[in-house]
C-alpha cells in the first residue's frame, strides 16, 4: 500500500469517527435541549397558573375594595345629609315665627308648674323671655343659650329643669331617626 492511500484510509477512518462523534454529541445536545424545553414549559405553565390564581384574587381584593369604598361614601353621604336636615329643623325650631311657638310655651310652663316647686327660678331663651314673663308667677332670671324655651332652677342652682327646645327636639330626633332615614333614603 501506498502512503497516499494508507492516509486517505486513516483520513477516512478518522472522518468517519468523528462523525459519528459529532452525530452522538448533535443528539445529546437535541435531547439536553428538548429535557430544558421541557422543563422551561413546566416552569411557564406554572408560573401561568400561579399568575392567573393571583390575578384572580387581586381582581376579587380590587372589587371588594371599591364595592366598601362605595359603601363608605354612602353612608358619608347618608350622614351628611341628615345632618343638614337636622340643622334645618333646628332652624325652624329656633325661628321666632315657628307656628304654635307661644302653644308651645304656655304647656311646658303648665308641666313645669306642675313638676317644680314655686321657688324656682324661670331662665328663659332671650327670644321667649317676653312671652314666658307675662305669662308665669316664677322669677324670671338671666337668658340662656337655646332654642326656645326656659329652664327652672333652684335658689342654690343644685336643681336644674330643662324645658328647652333643644332638648325636645334632639330627643324626639333620636326616637324617629329611624323614619327620618326611611323617608330620606328608603
Amino acid at each position: 500500500m501506498t502512503m497516499k492511500k494508507l492516509a486517505d484510509e486513516i483520513a477516512a477512518a478518522a472522518k468517519a469517527e468523528a462523525d459519528e462523534i459529532i452525530k452522538k454529541a448533535n443528539d445529546e445536545a437535541a435531547e439536553i435541549i428538548a429535557a430544558a424545553q421541557s422543563e422551561a414549559d413546566g416552569i411557564t405553565s406554572g408560573n401561568a397558573v400561579k399568575s392567573k390564581r393571583e390575578a384572580d384574587k387581586l381582581g376579587l381584593e380590587l372589587v371588594a375594595s371599591a364595592k366598601q369604598a362605595n359603601q363608605k361614601l354612602q353612608l358619608i353621604a347618608r350622614r351628611e345629609e341628615l345632618d343638614t336636615t337636622y340643622e334645618s329643623l333646628k332652624d325652624q325650631v329656633g325661628s321666632a315665627s315657628l307656628k304654635g311657638r307661644s302653644a308651645l310655651l304656655k304647656k311646658l310652663l303648665a308641666k313645669a308648674t306642675a313638676e317644680a316647686g314655686k321657688d324656682m327660678i324661670l331662665r328663659p331663651v332671650a327670644m321667649d323671655r317676653k312671652a314666658l314673663a307675662a305669662e308665669t308667677s316664677y322669677k324670671v332670671g338671666d337668658d340662656i343659650e337655646g332654642l326656645g324655651g326656659f329652664t327652672l332652677e333652684s335658689k342654690d342652682s343644685s336643681v336644674s329643669l330643662d324645658f328647652r327646645f333643644d332638648g325636645m327636639l334632639e330627643s324626639a330626633w333620636n326616637d324617629l331617626l329611624g323614619q327620618v332615614s326611611d323617608a330620606l333614603f328608603g
